[in-house]
């Protein structure tokens, strides 16, 4: 479908592409990889035709339609989010005109034996199939269920665009890209402006989209979903991989170290020979010899292999300062700017140690939550009540906007720096990866991502106990990502993180508050616990929703005139499975939840049993002292399960 031959793209003495050649085929799921800098986005360019190789060529089947999503772009402000979206389907209201106008001329001639008229039919139904393959005849109902999947809600259909922020402006375009089902689709980074749930429905769609896909994105679970190859751009050479990311990574790491091996036994013979050059150099009777050797190190093909610093993954986050067990209670917190709503009732306490997630669509409240609870906005309802000698640490979305862009990196954190730290400012800017020349560049130069890595080693330069991270990953590449989880998860303070990568969240986090038509609901587990929970309680909603519908909503009317029959209500025999599979998930769920705490009576024996035996002074090692602190944390980790267990059997129980 796509072909790409022999790519070479140099500025001045630096080639970025050297050569590399591939194919793209027609439903291909490919993942585009590399490190910041690679060239990702420059391929897509070149594929485009946007930008054009030093050499080489891209050869496009002609009936391959090309989508393109940059990471950012312009977007208009003239219509309503309906008409604005509607323009994706101009080629299907164009076929509109010309099927009515052949209809009208076939119509009205009478020369049905002409070459002529065979002709019109022809066009007629050329005309006819392409309008079917674009959608002409479903085209109200994609718009709505697209603009639907993307977390647009139904009375946003009617507003102007004018009035969405960016990330809203992006799904808009974002949306008229689906629409217009092109032959593939080329997506930079299209989650960075999506919630969970829409991102999840991005993936089904792309995972069943009858045409072929090449993205660009630092989200894992999102690239494991939708792709299923991967494609690796690193020091001007291309690595194709016919496996997901996730296998991918093993597959390179494999790649990796039979490269190391072959760097290593080159460089030693290199040096062997570069040796008996020196040695020989001036002896006649070895010059044969000599020449021979440099000439063979002129011929010589280095290999080169990509630096990978493992040290960086051993950064950590200052010791956080002392604070009391609670570090903030919410008490029937709610937040309305005007006559705006945004949620109401959110009731939860935050304690020592916790880490935390909040999600759910965007406008739902999450940042509104999160400016409240450092004091930067005061709840219209409720209360927020920070704990003793909380000290906040805070990362906002817009963090990179915040800093001056004529400072170098270097001077970013020296002026905010006090103290003795100041002499470690650069081990810190180097464990964000900024090292040698790059501590001297201007911040308004600095990509996305390496804004957003800056703004986090600021926030290093204080204690704090407790961290409150809007969207801190957002243009964040896979292995910055995966410095800050590691330095987030040691942290010993409370974090508190607004995220939509499952992947971050996953591991890190023991609660989940989702913000859903204006309320805040709790979930005592991890981000995958939760969007399990989610998919069930969805599924109830919609049974819930569509059983009265049955009864009240008329038959639609057939093109012929009748009526449709209509749904069937659900068997006395479906009825019954359900209770039965309902009842079968109780008898497991109290199983577990009794199965814990008969552990937990045990290991609770078994403590009595050692603080007996301390408090009596009789003899014991420290085997003992070790058994002993092994079944309080135990004993910790059961109560956790315990929690969670109960809860979902309350949660089954009410439904």
């Amino acid at each position: 479908m796509i072909s790409l031959d022999n790519l070479t793209v140099s500025y001045g003495g630096w080639t970025l592409f050297d050569n590399i050649s591939f194919l793209i085929n027609p439903k291909d799921r490919i993942g585009l990889v590399g490190k910041n800098g690679a060239g990702k986005t420059t391929l897509l360019r070149i594929i485009t035709g946007e930008q054009l190789p030093t050499s080489g060529a891209v050869t496009i089947n002609g009936e391959c339609t090309i989508g393109y999503l940059p990471q950012t772009m312009r977007v208009a402000d003239t219509t309503t989010l309906v008409e604005e979206t509607a323009k994706a389907f101009d080629e299907v209201l164009r076929l509109e005109a010309e099927i009515a106008s052949l209809t009208r001329e076939i119509a009205e001639r009478t020369d049905y034996e002409s070459a002529a008229y065979e002709q019109l039919l022809h066009r007629l139904n050329d005309a006819q199939d392409r309008y079917h393959i674009l959608g002409g005849e479903t085209r109200d109902a994609d718009i709505e269920k697209t603009l639907l999947g993307l977390g647009f809600r139904r009375e946003d259909f009617g507003r102007a665009t004018s009035e969405f922020s960016g990330g809203w402006r992006m799904r808009i375009e974002l949306a008229k890209l689906l629409l217009r089902r092109p032959s593939i689709f080329l997506l930079d980074e299209p989650t960075n402006h999506l919630d969970i749930e829409s991102i999840q429905w991005l993936e089904e769609y792309l995972r069943n989209y009858n045409g072929a896909v090449l993205l660009i994105s630092h989200d894992r679970a999102f690239l494991d979903n939708v792709t299923t190859r991967t494609v690796e751009l690193s020091m001007g050479k291309i690595y194709d991989y016919k496996v997901p990311y996730s296998k991918y990574v093993v597959l390179r790491a494999e790649r990796r170290a039979q490269q190391l091996a072959a760097y290593e036994n080159q460089q030693r013979m290199i040096e062997k020979t570069e040796e008996f050059i020196e040695k020989f150099r001036y002896k006649p009777t070895k010059s044969n010899q000599v020449q021979s050797r440099i000439k063979q190190l002129d011929r010589l093909e280095r290999i080169e292999i990509e630096e990978e610093d493992l040290a960086t993954l051993n950064i950590k986050f200052p010791p956080a300062p002392r604070s009391g067990q609670i570090v903030a209670e919410v008490r029937d917190a709610g937040m309305s700017f005007g006559s705006k709503h945004v949620f109401s009732g959110a009731n939860f306490t935050i304690e020592k140690g916790d880490k935390i997630a909040l999600v759910g669509r965007n406008g739902e409240g999450k940042t509104t939550m999160a400016r409240m609870l450092i004091g930067q906005l005061t709840p219209t309802e409720g209360s927020i009540r920070l704990g003793a000698n909380v000290n906040i640490g805070y990362y906002a979305q817009n963090q990179d906007d915040l800093m001056d862009g004529d400072f170098t990196v270097y001077d970013t954190l020296d002026r905010v720096a006090v103290g003795d730290i100041r002499t470690r400012l650069r081990d810190i800017l180097g464990a964000f990866l900024f090292r040698g020349e790059d501590i001297d560049k201007k911040v308004k130069v600095l990509s996305g991502g390496e804004r957003a890595r800056l703004a986090m080693a600021r926030m290093m330069l204080e204690p704090r106990n407790l961290l409150v991270l809007d969207e801190p990953t957002n243009h964040m590449d896979m292995r910055s990502k995966d410095i800050l989880k590691s330095a987030l998860m040691k942290y010993d303070g409370t974090v508190v993180v607004v995220s939509h990568d499952r992947e971050f969240l996953d591991g890190m986090v023991q609660k989940v508050y989702e913000f859903r038509d204006g309320g805040v609901k709790e979930y005592l587990g991890g981000i995958y616990y939760f969007l399990e929970k989610r998919k069930l309680e969805s599924l109830q909603e919609i049974e819930r929703r569509d059983a009265p519908v049955a009864k009240t909503v008329a038959a639609p009317k057939t093109a012929k005139g009748g009526t449709e029959p209509a749904a069937a209500p659900l068997s006395g025999k479906a009825s019954y499975e359900q209770r039965k599979e309902q009842e079968k998930l109780l008898r497991k769920l109290r199983k577990q939840v009794e199965g814990i705490e008969a552990e937990l009576a045990d290991i609770e024996r078994q403590i009595a049993e050692y603080d007996a035996r301390f408090a009596a002074g009789g003899a014991y090692n420290e085997a003992d002292f070790k058994a002993y602190n092994d079944l309080k944390a135990r004993y910790d980790h059961q109560m956790h399960e315990w929690e969670k267990a109960s809860y979902e059997l309350e949660i089954t129980e009410g439904e």
